[in-house]
């Protein structure tokens, strides 16, 4: 409950930031993966290919990342 009140507004609020919140964990997720998977793809693979595998690695992270994160925050906000 914030100090406004807990009106409508706030719980909103409060979702919209736990989705951005999430967002911003999959994105972190998402540098940290493609900067390591580089490295690791780099000496499995040669040329060109690696850095592709790891930005497909790192995106379905990141992606994953973000929606599960979101909506586990999301969730945590009370909806009554």
């Amino acid at each position: 409950m914030s100090a406004t009140g807990g009106g409508l507004g706030d719980r909103r609020a409060d979702a919209i930031a736990a989705r951005a919140t999430g967002l911003g964990i999959g994105l972190i997720t998402f540098m940290l993966v493609w900067t390591v998977g580089a490295r690791i793809t780099e000496r499995m693979l040669d040329g060109p290919t690696s850095a592709y595998v790891a930005m497909g690695i790192a995106l379905a992270v990141g992606v994953l990342t973000t929606v599960v994160a979101g909506h586990r925050l999301s969730a945590a906000v009370p909806h009554r």
